[in-house]
């Protein structure tokens, strides 16, 4: 199956939607290469990062599901290539 390498950054503005994010990335752990969350405390808001290897369609439904949770914004950068 033809995968991409992409990267995804969430911005959470509530501290609170961390352990929904947290329970959604674990479902997608097979395609998560790494991640990165730095939490700016004095802007209320989490930032996070995550390296992806995987299908189009599974990146595609996780930021999906990430995007339409409370409070929180997915964007995602696709490498140009599939292998």
């Amino acid at each position: 199956m033809d995968t991409r390498v992409a990267v995804m950054a969430v911005i959470a503005e509530s501290f609170d939607s961390s352990e929904q994010i947290n329970s959604v990335l674990h479902e997608y752990r097979e395609y998560v290469i790494g991640r990165m969350g730095v939490p700016h405390r004095d802007k209320n808001v989490n930032i996070i990062c995550v390296a992806l290897d995987a299908p189009q369609d599974k990146i595609n439904s996780l930021a999906g599901r990430i995007g339409r949770l409370d409070g929180v914004t997915a964007k995602t950068l696709y490498s140009s290539s599939q292998k």
